[in-house]
């Protein structure tokens, strides 16, 4: 029983954290192939599944092995064969096969040098493919978040984006704790 992985579950399926409309914006189509990077306990990657069908492929990318035991036992469960786990390196991210769209919740504060893991992400990435990344605004000093820098500010986000080859699709903002940014291949 993973524990963490039901907590992220739990927090990313609150009705609060909104994730039908998270879902609804992203307008995901059968046949699609999407990469969870940083999939947690597998909920939005269930989620995305069940969305693109069995045309459709999803990566569950997490750098925990239990995690994503985690989201191939409960894609068993749910009869879902579309979900393939894949273990993140710090080498970077190697799919079978290129994705429509990268999904990134609350990732971007672990990973280290932004730009040039943006730059590489263009490898998995169809050419017209979106990167979609929610990622915690500030928050109070004596908060979790404040104390241990567990978030990246948007204009941060996009101005890492933009250098590292990206321009910004859609800027949402009704999320209670997260910016939502949607960026596609610069022309």
């Amino acid at each position: 029983m993973n524990l963490q992985a039901r907590m992220f579950n739990k927090k990313a399926s609150d009705p609060k954290n909104k994730p039908d409309q998270i879902l609804e914006t992203l307008a995901l189509q059968p046949g699609h192939n999407v990469a969870d990077i940083g999939a947690g306990g597998g909920y939005f990657s269930l989620r995305f599944a069940e969305e693109v069908g069995r045309e459709g492929h999803v990566f569950a990318v997490d750098t925990n092995s239990d995690s994503l035991e985690f989201i191939k036992e409960s894609a068993k469960e749910k009869g879902l064969d579309n979900v393939e786990t894949v273990l993140a390196t710090e080498d970077g991210l190697t799919l079978p096969e290129s994705v429509d769209l990268v999904f990134m919740r609350n990732v971007c504060h672990h990973i280290p040098n932004r730009v040039a893991y943006f730059t590489k992400l263009k490898e998995v990435l169809k050419h017209d493919g979106r990167i979609a990344i929610l990622e915690y605004r500030s928050a109070r000093r004596f908060s979790f978040r404040g104390m241990f820098g567990h978030y990246v500010p948007r204009e941060i986000i996009i101005e890492e984006m933009t250098q590292a080859g990206y321009k910004l699709e859609e800027d949402r903002d009704f999320l209670p704790e997260q910016s939502f940014t949607i960026f596609s291949l610069k022309e």
